[in-house]
């Protein structure tokens, strides 16, 4: 896997930093890069793109809990040189959940679209055309298998 660098803001490992901390910090910059192109792949519906980085995602977070600790006695994120990296994962979070707020409206718009299909929502007054090429009003429980 080739770590590069991303559009995060660069945290500088202290001079005296543990080769775990720099490790670390390379991986934290790798995933803010990888969840920017998340967050691209989702804007534009490029699902390919967005499953290709799924196994580069879970690599790297496999390498930062080997790296850290975290969860284990032996955590180094306790220790004040590990702050930034820290920081860096408060903006990876941030952005992995910017990309879950789009995925969830994505996701809504798709089921209201298929309730809509459906005629489910007795309420909605939606034109289609039915087989002849004249608007049809869907009322009740025609669903899109009629139109």
């Amino acid at each position: 896997m080739q770590l590069s660098p991303a559009r995060s803001p660069e945290v500088v490992p202290p001079p005296a930093a543990s080769p775990e901390l720099v490790s670390a910090l390379a991986y934290g910059h790798a995933l803010h890069g990888i969840l920017d192109k998340e967050f691209e792949a989702l804007r534009v519906q490029d699902l390919d793109t967005f499953e290709s980085l799924q196994d580069e995602k879970l690599t790297i977070f496999q390498q930062l809990h080997q790296l850290t600790g975290v969860g284990t006695t032996d955590s180094r994120l306790d220790h004040p040189e590990w702050h930034g990296f820290k920081g860096l994962m408060a903006e990876c979070r941030d952005l992995h959940r910017r990309n879950e707020v789009l995925i969830n409206r994505k996701l809504d718009a798709i089921r209201g679209t298929l309730q809509t299909l459906r005629g489910s929502d007795p309420t909605a007054s939606v034109d289609v055309y039915d087989r002849l090429g004249r608007v049809s009003r869907m009322r009740g429980g025609r669903g899109y298998e009629e139109v």
